[in-house]
């Protein structure tokens, strides 16, 4: 098999040297990254068999959840299929001969800039929201303009012959993105091999009360949900979609009781996909649920 061939892809969104290509790298080192203009050119990549995986990032623990990706999940065509945590850490990127002293402009993706807000302020530097952290890279080499440089990774700075003026810069510690694995068909995890994620998405009937009913039998059937997140879906605000992932299999007895309830209470549940969890979450959400 060559890197041409799909089964040997997975798509991300961006270009050469971004964070989602880096993730990439790290959980499926067997594959080669194809990149992509957008998120629905990714899922696209995969449901139209370019590509065998994607590699989507849903939420960092500095800034938050990634905008758009709760709407385009559901209407995806595809599953996810397994879970990736990538630290990141952000590198000063700019042209040789930059000065820290001379810097006016930095470019990089919106997450990223949030990611990095103390420096950039202390540091008095205008920032300019870019597409994606690597395209902003290859932006300021093309510029080659000393008072301009980008906020990437490592990896962008060696593709785009760039220098470190100043290595991460993060603000948090902590900066960590998770990320998503999809596939065109689903997994179906044995819970034997380690703790499974089920994630789904549902809305509540609209009546008094309805999202605590739904979720309580999630409660007494001793069920862990570790993300829940609301988002509006149509243009009246008064119909709202739920994202949420729970520990454990829709199998298991406590996990189908609890589905169950919150189908009778809910318009629409719909599972996005059964997994296990990635080796990062150590077991420690279970402390720390909803």
């Amino acid at each position: 098999m060559t890197a041409a061939d799909p089964q040997k892809l997975i798509a991300f969104q961006g270009v050469h040297g971004a964070y989602s290509d880096m993730a990439c790298r790290s959980a499926h080192p067997e594959l080669s990254t194809l990149p992509c203009p957008s998120f629905e050119d990714t899922f696209a990549a995969v449901r139209d068999g370019r590509a065998e995986l994607a590699m989507i990032p849903i939420e960092n623990s500095s800034a938050g959840r990634v905008a758009d990706i709760h709407h385009l999940l559901p209407e995806s065509g595809l599953h996810i299929v397994g879970e990736h945590f990538e630290r990141v850490n952000h590198q000063l990127l700019a042209p040789k001969g930059a000065t820290l002293g001379g810097l006016e402009v930095v470019r990089s993706h919106v997450q990223a800039l949030s990611q990095c807000r103390e420096f950039i302020r202390s540091h008095g530097i205008k920032p300019v929201v870019y597409a994606d952290t690597a395209g902003a890279a290859a932006e300021v080499a093309a510029l080659n303009d000393p008072a301009q440089a980008a906020i990437a990774s490592a990896l962008a700075g060696e593709i785009y012959a760039l220098e470190v003026l100043k290595g991460d810069i993060e603000d948090a510690e902590h900066n960590t993105t998770r990320f998503l694995v999809m596939a065109r068909e689903p997994v179906d995890p044995d819970p034997a091999g380690g703790l499974v994620i089920t994630s789904f998405v549902f809305r509540v009937r609209s009546v008094p009360a309805a999202l605590y009913k739904a979720l309580g039998g999630f409660a007494t059937n001793g069920v862990n949900i570790t993300k829940l997140e609301s988002y509006i879906v149509d243009g009246s605000f008064n119909v709202a979609q739920f994202y949420a992932d729970i520990e454990g299999h829709p199998d298991q007895r406590p996990v189908r009781l609890a589905l169950e309830e919150l189908s009778f209470f809910s318009r629409e549940v719909r599972i996005l996909g059964v997994y296990h969890a990635a080796p990062f979450r150590g077991g420690e959400l279970s402390a720390g649920g909803l």
